[in-house]
């Protein structure tokens, strides 16, 4: 029996394995992953068609699709009043408009890249529709290129508009003759055009209008007249894009268009005069911001139940923001203040007129956790950065709240050498606007070391708050810790202001020059920077914004051609010739001259 249970077991076995293979569950390979975007297999009308009378547009693609974002992506140019109604079913995509289209015109779909397949989301990039309603398609084109006035940046997704009607008022008032959106790179093409005189304006479209019509909107315009010919077309690109993977993912890699037309984009100055914004921030602080500072007018504030040495009003330094500190302890404990303030403002008939308003400024104090609150101690801040400060330099002390009068017996300056400490004389300064800031000055050295004292009291605020004992150690540095940078302007006419950034842009320091010369940076960290030159044509001392009711462009700018590298104990020497406006990121020309700082 046992022997025959060992010749049937092996083959039992077997059978078992099979019956379990054959019940398990498996989901097929399928095959590659599917990279391809979807093709249009067919479409009533033809894409290109003449003589187009219908109301709908049919589109068959080889695989089922879907609409990414379509609303935003989508535009059709002309424009028209009301956006056709787009809809699918199954592999297809219907055109259907809402209202009449114009004789003899050439109109253009723009769906962007918000076709995509069903099942991987392969974006169908820069599909276009064209067809027209007259004998031709009209076939000539524009192109341009669209940036930030100020630092030269490439604009995407901005709408270029054009207009046939050449009148000042048409960008506020009238539809485009032919629109399109700016691409990564800031580079737009207009095709499909039809011959004429044309002006170009770009626009960031803030309530979908078409319009520039709100003053707070981003805008460029050109002052001369587009003319579009034969003799001057651009053939468009081809309509098949490459693709590269960032990410894991798969986006569109746009040509780089270098046009024939520059706008250059900028936000009007603000003109009408209100109240922005007001705000209780702590208990005893009430805030005020204007959208301009005030003018002759000026800004006044009284409190309901107080009187004039209650608070006291700070201002800063363009004037727009009102700062008011709350003195006595019965006032700013209540939970709503009302203040009556008046303000410049300019009514609904564009006058500026003197407005009283009467503002509750309420202050809710956070609920406590569980358990007992413990209260932020009282402290200072000041500018000594790791410890150090520059040649020169003077010690800021700031704090969050005014300070009362510092107790000076009880602050002590000494400078130390060896081992030994020697105190020292110094001069300490109130901000004569600002009631949080004091400066503390001294015969500090190159290379000495000191330690600043503060003992307990010596610095308070005026609700009764005061410091615990401080001690700060820091040295002076030695200007050979320090790189140096010449940058002689050559080719410069008129009023010139020479910024240099670091690597994000921040402004450094700034000098002004008329015409040319050095602009001198000295004292400067080692680091990677960039030097923009500002065309000052108003002489105002600073950069001025465009103004489309004035037909005043923005201040044009430009960019020293490169970084440059700042080395410590080094001096560079470099000449820029900056008598061409508007140009970033042109090829380094100029060898950069280095030389040992003799110091």
């Amino acid at each position: 029996m046992n022997g025959r249970m060992s010749r049937v077991w092996p083959v039992m076995t077997i059978i078992i394995y099979i019956i379990g293979s054959c019940a398990k569950q498996a989901s097929p390979t399928g095959g590659p992953k599917d990279t391809e975007p979807p093709k249009v297999v067919k479409s009533i009308p033809l894409n290109s068609t003449v003589n187009f009378k219908g109301k709908n547009i049919t589109i068959t693609f080889d695989e089922y699709i879907v609409l990414d974002k379509m609303n935003e992506k989508f535009m059709i140019s002309p424009p028209m009043k009301v956006k056709p109604t787009i809809s699918l079913r199954g592999k297809s995509l219907f055109v259907e408009f809402q209202e009449a289209l114009k004789d003899s015109t050439t109109y253009t779909l723009y769906f962007q890249d918000a076709i995509r397949d069903l099942n991987e989301g392969n974006p169908l990039y820069n599909f276009q529709f064209v067809f027209s309603t007259g004998k031709v398609i009209d076939s000539l084109s524009v192109t341009g290129n669209v940036v930030n006035s100020y630092n030269l940046e490439a604009e995407k997704n901005i709408l270029i508009l054009m207009h046939s009607q050449l009148a000042d008022s048409a960008p506020g008032k009238m539809l485009p003759d032919y629109l399109t959106q700016s691409d990564i790179n800031g580079g737009f093409r207009l095709n499909n055009i039809k011959e004429g005189k044309y002006r170009l304006y770009a626009l960031q479209d803030n309530n979908n209008n078409k319009k520039y019509d709100l003053a707070d909107e981003i805008f460029a315009f050109m002052d001369s007249v587009a003319v579009v010919v034969p003799e001057k077309n651009y053939l468009p690109v081809k309509k098949i894009v490459d693709t590269v993977k960032t990410d894991n993912k798969k986006t569109a890699e746009i040509p780089l268009i270098n046009g024939e037309y520059k706008l250059y984009l900028f936000t009007s100055p603000k003109k009408t005069h209100y109240l922005t914004s007001s705000g209780r921030k702590k208990p005893y602080q009430l805030t005020y911001t204007l959208s301009l500072p005030p003018d002759t007018s000026k800004f006044e504030l009284n409190i309901t139940d107080s009187v004039k040495k209650d608070f006291f009003i700070e201002n800063n330094l363009s004037g727009d923001t009102i700062t008011v500190w709350l003195r006595d302890s019965s006032l700013y404990s209540r939970q709503q203040i009302n203040t009556i303030i008046s303000y410049p403002f300019t009514d609904s008939a564009g006058v500026l007129v003197y407005r009283k308003d009467t503002i509750p400024m309420r202050f809710t104090a956070p609920r406590a956790t569980k358990g007992k609150t413990v209260k932020n101690p009282y402290k200072y801040t000041t500018n000594i950065l790791n410890n150090y400060l520059k040649p020169g330099q003077h010690i800021i002390i700031s704090a969050e709240t005014p300070f009362r009068l510092p107790d000076t017996s009880r602050i002590k300056l000494y400078e130390i050498e060896a081992k030994t400490k020697k105190r020292i004389q110094y001069e300490l300064t109130k901000d004569s606007l600002n009631s949080t800031r004091y400066y503390l000055n001294s015969e500090f050295k190159e290379g000495g070391k000191y330690l600043l004292v503060t003992d307990s009291a010596s610095f308070g605020n005026i609700y009764g708050d005061k410091i615990d004992s401080t001690g700060i150690s820091f040295s002076v540095r030695t200007r050979n810790s320090f790189g140096r940078l010449t940058i002689n302007v050559q080719n410069g006419k008129g009023d010139l202001i020479v910024q240099l950034l670091d690597n994000k842009e921040n402004i450094v320091a700034v000098r002004k020059l008329k015409n040319e010369g050095p602009a001198e940076f000295p004292m400067l960290e080692k680091g990677n920077y960039r030097v923009r030159v500002i065309y000052d044509l108003n002489g105002d001392g600073k950069w001025t914004t465009g103004d489309y009711s004035l037909k005043r462009q923005p201040e044009p700018v430009s960019y020293y051609p490169g970084e440059i590298e700042v080395k410590i104990d080094w001096e560079i020497q470099q000449d820029w010739d900056v008598g061409i406006k508007n140009v970033k990121d042109q090829k380094l020309k100029a060898k950069t001259e280095t030389k040992k700082l003799s110091i």
